[in-house]
């Protein structure tokens, strides 16, 4: 800083005062003028007080750096450990399925080989049948040889006496006699199939069951902004859907049809429901606009469904969670279960989260905030999919995001 810098440009005096009401360095006419009234020390003071409040501020950058430094080694470490867990499951997997092929091949082997065998006996068995026939119709043309010569003798008493000297003809074999089957039945491959699906469990491998490493922990967001950091595309499946419920606007709509009118006689409390086509994994969030009587739910897929129609409501079984509004009335609903909650006012909007590693679901009310209606933890064995219900005229829920 040069000598002008320092020099007050109203009174061309010595910057020597600091005013802490303005924030500045001033002259000692200024404090006499100016900053009269104004809280002023000297420019020495203030820098002592600058200095400690800087010493202090390095001391807790310092212990910040120490922190941070401390946070990333442990995250080394953390990311090194899940490469070694990756590698292991690799490995175990690789060598699973290793033994699994190699299974496969020794019953492959075994099968084909009980095949061959069963092959040979078959044909040796045939041969053996086919020789004696050849031998049988040799014989029949040299006795009929015989025959024709006899015929020819017209001795009556030669005739006769050769006659009686013809060999006993020897008992012809019978073919339809004998069980021969050409077709080789695969009905003991199939069984040996079906016995290595339920032992080695391939039947519908679901690989992201296998293994599950919970390393890393993240808090679950508060914002909505941060909520739609994770909003998923979700649609409804029109092949997973009561006849009762119509879908709109590109299958982000549901409400209920004409149909409802005859099915609510016949089955006045049961619901209508409708899944998403979407498998959920990770962290997924999504928010919809509610009217009337409705469920809003998560569920696994091989939820009991008869043809298109689902046949448990959602919440009453293991296979589904589901939160329930009834007439303005909120709860919860798992395994039969039902968990009042206090929700007032009643809430047009909701919006769902749902950590699938974590085993966590968290249904929210938003308006100008979002509010936590109910949060459950449990260990989630399956993909889940989103999936409503509905049984009131009015109803309908309609996929803002």
């Amino acid at each position: 800083m040069n000598l002008q810098e320092k020099i007050c440009s109203l009174h061309d005096k010595l910057l020597e005062v600091f005013c802490r009401t303005d924030q500045q360095c001033i002259c000692l006419l200024c404090v006499m003028d100016e900053h009269s009234g104004h809280k002023t020390v000297s420019a020495a003071a203030e820098r002592a007080e600058k200095q400690n409040q800087l010493d202090q501020n390095r001391e807790t950058c310092k212990k910040t750096i120490q922190q941070k430094e401390k946070d990333v080694q442990e995250l080394k470490k953390v990311m090194e450990k899940v490469r070694h867990s990756a590698q292991a499951a690799v490995e175990d997997s690789e060598k699973i399925f290793t033994e699994l092929i190699q299974s496969m091949e020794r019953r492959r082997s075994e099968v084909k080989e009980l095949i061959r065998a069963q092959e040979k006996t078959e044909l040796s068995l045939a041969e053996d049948l086919l020789k004696k026939l050849e031998q049988e119709i040799a014989d029949l043309r040299r006795r009929d040889a015989e025959l024709k010569q006899l015929s020819y003798i017209e001795d009556p008493i030669q005739f006769l006496q050769d006659f009686q000297s013809l060999p006993v003809l020897p008992q012809s074999t019978n073919l339809s006699n004998i069980n021969m089957n050409p077709q080789f039945s695969t009905d003991v491959v199939k069984k040996m199939v079906s016995e290595m699906e339920q032992l080695n469990g391939f039947n519908e491998l679901e690989l992201v069951q296998i293994y599950k490493v919970h390393t890393l922990r993240f808090a679950e967001p508060k914002t909505r902004e941060q909520f739609l950091k994770y909003s998923c595309h979700l649609t409804l499946n029109s092949c997973i859907s009561h006849g009762s419920l119509s879908l709109s606007e590109k299958n982000k709509k549901v409400n209920l049809n004409q149909q409802w009118n005859n099915y609510a006689t016949n089955y006045p409390n049961n619901w209508c429901q409708v899944l998403c086509s979407e498998r959920l994994s990770g962290r997924c969030y999504w928010e919809v606009e509610i009217s009337g009587n409705v469920l809003i739910a998560v569920s696994y897929k091989d939820i009991s469904l008869e043809g298109k129609v689902i046949q448990s409501e959602f919440g009453s079984d293991n296979q589904s969670w589901s939160l329930e509004c009834v007439n303005s009335t909120f709860c919860f609903r798992q395994c039969g279960n039902r968990t009042g909650l206090n929700v007032h006012p009643c809430p047009s909007k909701i919006g769902v989260y749902v950590d699938h590693s974590a085993g966590i679901l968290s249904f929210y009310s938003f308006s100008d905030r979002l509010t936590l209606l109910h949060r459950v933890h449990t260990t989630f064995t399956q993909p889940l999919y989103a999936g409503f219900g509905m049984k009131s005229k009015a109803s309908s829920v309609k996929i803002i995001f």
